[in-house]
């Protein structure tokens, strides 16, 4: 209740209206009963008929009440809780999209999905029903029972016991509910991970005739949620059913009971109907309330999931005191950094230290797993250094602006991400503002342009999600683009020539040159033939540098770089560049 009142407590207007159409609603309710009992009293009295039209005029007064005070709370509900939702989920968005890389490998992505779509969901559900009958309830509870005090308190006694039985009957079934509903949620998130994975690599899936295994792998998931989301809901739909068993036995007892004392002339038949309406009112509001009580459960743990988003704390933090107006030159050092991922028993990168500068370029080469790609993700602060140092123009990067010091990177990953929109959409996430002229300079320089022009609606061409409708070569020179589109200081390329031929690689690498003459450019590379013109070469070997130098400097002097060099080039080609 605390995480919805946060975002209930901004719209204390509609709230004020929505708390005075459920009074004036539950007048209108509670009235009607007691106009029932007085035309009842007349009708049976002869030669009093006429005394019943002023308790009918009473009685559409109430219906015509009622009904504005039920479609004032109905409106103002939906507007309320829709607009609750909204801010809950902006705020969860807005706090994912700061989470660094590892908050979310931590929570990962498909429960992050599910938090901000089904639990949502679930909160707006419980919301909705908590204002338009939760707050009712208890108007109407305490209402009834003031009158059924007032017309016969010694039958009210007689009832009393079914009250007790309904509370605990609703606390045992909230108290079981809950593990129940966390079981289920839980279960959710990994339908989404499986239903994810799949789809993402359904190609791969097929080619090795993997689908009867992925088909069992996602029933193993999806029937225990099943059964439990069964078991659940059998829960939810056995208390409406005990309830209506406890009501409707309280009113034949009533009838019973109220029976022997209009035979005793000590209660008026007019008196026992209302009685027997107000009894309904009370025991109705109470199950209507247990409902929602019943609901609590399921909706505290997708609170309680929402709020985990909100109050993670993010490992890559804004620095207290940013520097400001620090010059745009892009020399970069590396001081003695090591890294470790979180949870991981080993460093991945030890003691690394290099300086690049404007106007050279620096190449990164190494076995897999040997640290190239973590290195190139330190400079942005996708994650931070566990010891050591990165200063950008002699400057920590701790201490920049998030947002200044990425403006000041070209960052290409290895992986070529497009979103679903048009090629223009995707190269102004380089360059918000990105004229058709700067379009036309970065994809020439990238080469795609040509491709480009050979689509029906050449910038204007719609991309499917993923850009999913492109090659890998073309989707990999729209992301160079992307990243050069605008002129920085320090341009990142992660991988980002290994879908490229070696004729197009060769001219994107001898476009980029210009480009790239005033800034310092960092290349992580498989391909010998990508980077043996880069100032310096850095050879990595598990997580450690091995060796600094020119291609040339590193054929003699790096057995590591020789054995790479010599599987890609022939024995002509290495004895030329040794010369």
């Amino acid at each position: 209740m605390k995480y919805i009142w946060k975002y209930l407590k901004n719209y204390p207007m509609p709230l004020a209206v929505i708390v005075l159409s459920v009074v004036i609603n539950s007048l209108s309710i509670v009235g009607m009963p007691t106009m029932l009992a007085r035309m009842i009293d007349n009708a049976i009295i002869p030669g009093e008929l006429n005394r019943m039209w002023p308790y009918i005029g009473l009685m559409a007064g109430f219906v015509l009440l009622g009904f504005i005070g039920r479609a004032i709370r109905m409106y103002m509900t939906s507007k309320v809780v829709n607009s609750m939702v909204m801010d809950l989920r902006n705020a969860s968005y807005g706090k994912m999209m700061h989470l660094s890389h590892h908050e979310f490998q931590e929570m990962g992505v498909p429960s992050l999905t599910t938090r901000i779509t089904t639990d949502a969901f679930i909160l707006l559900q419980f919301t909705e029903m908590l204002l338009r009958q939760g707050l009712m309830a208890p108007i109407m509870i305490g209402m009834s029972l003031s009158l059924i005090a007032t017309i016969a308190p010694e039958l009210g006694w007689r009832i009393a016991p079914a009250v007790p039985i309904m509370i605990i009957l609703v606390v045992a079934i909230a108290l079981i509910s809950k593990p129940m509903s966390e079981r289920q949620q839980k279960l959710l998130d990994s339908i989404n991970r499986i239903m994810r994975e799949s789809i993402t690599g359904l190609r791969v899936i097929r080619a090795f005739n993997r689908e009867q295994f992925w088909n069992k792998r996602f029933e193993s998931v999806n029937q225990p949620y099943r059964q439990t989301s069964t078991n659940l809901q059998k829960l939810m739909a056995l208390t409406p059913a005990i309830f209506s068993l406890i009501l409707n036995l309280t009113i034949i007892a009533l009838i019973w009971f109220g029976a022997n004392m209009i035979d005793m002339g000590t209660l008026q038949v007019g008196d026992l109907v209302a009685f027997i309406e107000y009894v309904f009112h009370a025991l109705f509001s109470l199950m209507v309330f247990a409902g929602v009580f019943m609901m609590y459960p399921r909706a505290s743990v997708s609170a309680g999931r929402l709020q985990e988003v909100e109050d993670e704390i993010i490992s890559v933090q804004e620095p207290e005191n940013p520097v400001k107006n620090v010059p745009h030159e892009g020399k970069l050092e590396f001081r003695h950094v090591d890294f470790m991922y979180p949870d991981a028993t080993e460093p991945v990168l030890q003691d690394i230290s290099f300086v690049t500068r404007p106007g050279e370029t620096t190449a990164f080469i190494g076995s897999t797993g040997s640290g190239k790609s973590t290195i190139v993700k330190l400079i942005p602060r996708f994650y931070d250094v566990s010891s050591g140092e990165i200063l950008l123009n002699g400057v920590n990067i701790k201490d920049y602006e998030l947002n200044d010091l990425r403006s000041r990177i070209g960052f290409t990953p290895q992986k070529a991400l497009l979103f679903k929109g048009r090629i223009s959409d995707n190269l102004r996430y380089g360059k918000f503002d990105a004229e058709m002229e700067d379009m036309l300079r970065a994809t020439n320089i990238s080469q795609a342009k040509e491709f480009i022009g050979r689509l029906p609606e050449h910038f204007e061409t719609d991309l499917a999600e993923g850009g999913s409708n492109l090659s890998g070569g073309q989707k990999q020179r729209l992301s160079i683009a992307r990243s050069i589109i605008e002129d920085r200081e320090i341009y990142i390329f992660d991988d980002s020539f290994s879908a490229l031929d070696y004729k197009t690689d060769a001219k994107v690498r001898a476009a980029l040159h210009e480009q790239t003459k005033d800034a310092s450019t960092i290349i992580v590379a498989q391909r010998v033939g990508t980077i043996m013109q880069a100032d310096q070469i850095i050879v990595l070997d598990q997580g450690k540098i091995s060796a600094i130098g020119t291609h040339q400097e590193l054929l003699k002097k790096s057995d590591i770089y020789y054995d790479i060099a010599s599987s890609q080039l022939s024995e002509e080609e290495l004895n030329i560049e040794s010369e």
